[in-house]
């Protein structure tokens, strides 16, 4: 995959990709069509009819090619503690726990710094990196420890090459940075913890009477003043913890705002009001990894992304992306705010959800959002489904056909029956949410705040 970006110089990964050039689809094919571009209106409705594609595919990241070596094991480190690790900066990436990180590098200094992990630990930080300038780079306090469990490596006339895949494991905020004679960032890291709350009140006035344990029940219904959700049992059924809360002077709605499988319900319940061909069965059920999920796969801006990972309390992270999930409306350009997308189109081509990490043969990660239509957009170059992220489908460059920043791609099927035959993969990095508030779409009547689920 390549993107419309130039062939200037750009600093990734703190000098580790030097002179990244990211090229169009013509310059491999030595058939430049710039000036051939193409504006797209896209008026007619795409069938949202159900997919028949393999949506474990991107997941693998096939165009990573075969045979990579597979590591066993997992690396943990006790929240709280201080540890040194080598970083990884990336601009327009913030990873989170559980999310895939597909890399393909190339330089020395970040080839030789990934074999050292491999032989170590495997684990890395990884942090968000934004470009003022090649001498002024600002670096995000948050980040996430990155585990690598593939990869394979190859020598390309005496150049050698690593394509790696990992994943984001803990959440971390960085104490203090030094960078060594050989070019790479150490960084001493706090490990965040994950701080679980309970969804009534904790102390001896309340310990004699609401730690009742769970129990099952076939009704599915929250009709009795002390039950609280606490989610599904291994049957399928509601299960309740008792709370006595007729003793207290709060309402039952009051402790439902702290409680996270509400919160989880709610969550889940807006995303299917988006779309109902948007893939959320095989999320989550715990709360701290359902809200990793949520977070991963919601369009959010950097800002956004770095402000839910701060967050060290899964119900607080939940709240807040379910304020964020009511008030997304639709998606325009980072650069000139013109709509791209509405939040309706989006929908899931991949097991993991609708948004995943990929990687370019020039090294560059992308995290991809997958829509069915797009508007104001403008095509550049042919199609080719060389290196494809999705196999069957080939790749045009898209971009604002306003302002002329690099959107994303659009995905045309080269094999028959497959669905959709069209979609858009647009990079979260190069879109901005529209956050509606409830008052201003209805500022004469005076609403609950959408942060806070109704009761």
């Amino acid at each position: 995959m390549a993107d419309d970006s130039s062939d200037e110089d750009v600093d990734v990964q703190n000098g580790f990709l030097e002179e990244l050039e990211i090229f169009l689809p013509g310059d491999s094919e030595s058939d430049n069509s710039d000036s051939a571009a193409e504006i797209v209106q896209e008026s007619d409705e795409e069938q949202h009819n159900a997919i028949n594609f393999d949506p474990a595919l991107p997941t693998q990241h096939q165009y990573l090619g075969e045979e990579m070596d597979e590591f066993s094991g997992r690396t943990y480190y006790e929240p709280g503690s201080n540890i040194v690790l080598p970083l990884l900066m990336l601009p327009g990436l913030v990873l989170v726990p559980g999310q895939t990180l597909p890399l393909h590098l190339f330089q020395p200094q970040s080839v030789a710094m990934m074999k050292n992990i491999v032989e170590k630990d495997r684990t890395f930080g990884l942090v968000n990196a934004r470009y003022g300038s090649s001498q002024n780079q600002l670096l995000a306090a948050i980040g996430t420890t990155v585990e690598i469990f593939s990869m394979k490596e190859e020598a390309d006339a005496g150049i050698c090459t690593l394509r790696i895949k990992a994943m984001g494991r803990q959440r971390f905020r960085i104490k203090e940075l030094r960078r060594q004679v050989d070019g790479i960032l150490q960084a001493t890291v706090h490990i965040l913890p994950e701080i679980s709350l309970l969804s009534h009140p904790e102390g001896s006035l309340w310990s004699c009477y609401h730690k009742f344990g769970c129990q099952a029940t076939t009704d599915g219904a929250l009709e009795k003043p002390y039950q609280v959700s606490m989610g599904k049992n291994r049957l399928g059924k509601t299960k309740y913890q008792k709370v006595a809360i007729s003793l207290s002077s709060w309402p039952r709605w009051v402790y439902e705002l702290y409680n996270p499988f509400v919160l989880m319900e709610l969550i889940k319940k807006e995303l299917k009001s988006w779309s109902e061909t948007l893939r959320i069965d095989n999320v989550p059920k715990a709360p701290t990894d359902f809200s990793f999920w949520v977070a991963a796969n919601m369009p959010l801006d950097d800002n956004l992304r770095l402000q839910i990972l701060s967050i060290n309390c899964p119900t607080q992270r939940l709240r807040r992306e379910l304020e964020i999930v009511r008030k997304c409306s639709v998606l325009c350009c980072r650069e000139c705010e013109t709509k791209v997308v509405d939040k309706n189109d989006l929908f899931s081509m991949s097991l993991d959800g609708p948004l995943g990490a990929y990687v370019n043969p020039n090294g560059w990660v992308h995290e991809t959002l997958t829509f069915y239509r797009a508007t104001s957009v403008r095509l550049r170059g042919r199609p080719t489904a060389e290196n494809s992220w999705f196999p069957g489908y080939a790749w045009t460059i898209a971009e604002c056909g306003q302002c002329g920043n690099h959107l994303g791609w659009r995905f045309t099927s080269v094999k028959r029956g497959l669905n959709p035959s069209k979609f858009w993969g647009l990079t979260r990095a190069s879109l901005r949410p529209t956050l509606v508030y409830e008052e201003e779409s209805d500022p004469e009547n005076k609403r609950t705040p959408a942060a806070s689920p109704s009761p």
